[in-house]
């Protein structure tokens, strides 16, 4: 059973909506608080890491073990990461992140915890990941999410996440054009914006644009074999 948050960012004020879904998610899982931290990149300041412990703090929850996938690591390291009550994959390169995953052995191990219904957060780059491919991240380095052939990701759910909607005004007929050269539809989402993925059950929070075939659909016009859209009122 699939256990996700997927942020846009976690800077936005309006994100407390997405906070509170992910602490009643930690909860409905045995109220569990502890979280760790794969980071995208080297971090040797530990500076975005300590950004998050602060975050994630302010709602009584631990986020303590860095997990650097540059490091070599230990299996007690790894036996740790995997008995965390959650993973939140943080925010960067996405392109580089991914190559960590699969240069370290990781991608894989990850998808099978995630897929037993490990409690898994992704912000940015990280909730990029959790989709099929990384190809729409070829918007924020200049390219045409096509040009990208080697972005297979962790392919946890079946649409394409999008953030930083609003950082660009070209973003969104970018996606739009590409969205006729796929048959995944795309959720693109501002920085207020994320969505929740529990069992079958996907739920938008803020405003998030469902795209597909060229055009902007509501979530009900989406089609997703197994999953169900709601929008909270």
């Amino acid at each position: 059973m699939l256990n996700l948050v997927l942020y846009s960012d976690q800077v936005h004020p309006d994100c407390s909506a997405i906070d509170r879904r992910l602490v009643e998610m930690l909860r409905a899982r045995g109220g569990g608080n502890r979280i760790a931290y794969v980071a995208s990149g080297p971090e040797p300041d530990r500076g975005f890491f300590l950004a998050a412990r602060s975050y994630y703090g302010r709602y009584g929850l631990d986020l303590s073990l860095f997990f650097d996938l540059d490091e070599p690591q230990s299996g007690e390291a790894t036996t740790d990461l995997f008995a965390s009550d959650a993973i939140h994959l943080s925010g960067g390169h996405t392109g580089g992140f991914l190559e960590r995953l699969k240069r370290s052995g990781m991608l894989a191990p990850l998808r099978d915890w995630a897929l037993s219904g490990g409690n898994l957060i992704g912000v940015s780059a990280g909730a990029i990941l959790m989709g099929p491919t990384i190809a729409m991240d070829a918007l924020f380095i200049g390219l045409k999410p096509e040009e990208i052939t080697d972005g297979d990701a962790l392919n946890l759910v079946p649409f394409a996440f999008f953030p930083h909607l609003n950082d660009d005004v070209v973003y969104l007929p970018e996606l739009l054009r590409y969205s006729t050269k796929t048959t995944r539809p795309i959720v693109a989402c501002t920085d207020s914006d994320g969505v929740v993925v529990m069992a079958d059950r996907i739920e938008c929070l803020g405003n998030p644009v469902w795209i597909s075939d060229g055009a902007v659909r509501r979530s009900d016009e989406i089609r997703l074999s197994n999953f169900s859209i709601v929008q909270p009122q």
